[in-house]
């Protein structure tokens, strides 16, 4: 239940183009957030790339640590936040979660934050189904 599988993730170059080209954005603080609806070959509702500028961490070390923290914050809470409203709505998500913060932050603040994430995306898709009727 509580994993992060290999087909939620992100790798495709052509889906990764295609997200980046076309997709949607928008900010929760420390991350900034790409989105676009997109028909998935694999049975889970979103696929996730992680992202963490070498630009302001030099050391991967610490990286590593807020991709490491990131993972595990989205791992724990994508089965009751996340899926089951993309299951509800026939939702298929590609999403990158993409690190602004200018320091390291605690897992708490992380975990917070990737709540506040999936709030903003229902939310969005809610007032685009409300906008299809």
């Amino acid at each position: 239940m509580y994993q992060f599988r290999k087909e939620e993730r992100l790798c495709s170059k052509k889906f990764l183009d295609k997200l980046f080209n076309n997709g949607s954005s928008f900010l929760v603080y420390p991350f900034r957030v790409v989105h676009l609806r997109e028909p998935l070959p694999v049975h889970y509702p979103a696929q996730v790339v992680i992202v963490v500028p070498k630009r302001r961490f030099k050391r991967a070390h610490d990286r590593n640590l807020i991709k490491r923290r990131i993972r595990e914050a989205y791992r724990l809470h994508k089965e009751s936040s996340l899926y089951p409203f993309l299951s509800e709505h026939h939702i298929q998500l590609l999403l990158s979660l993409q690190y602004v913060g200018k320091e390291i932050v605690d897992y708490k603040v992380i975990n917070k934050k990737l709540l506040a994430v999936f709030g903003q995306l229902a939310k969005i898709y809610v007032e685009d189904a409300g906008k299809g009727s």
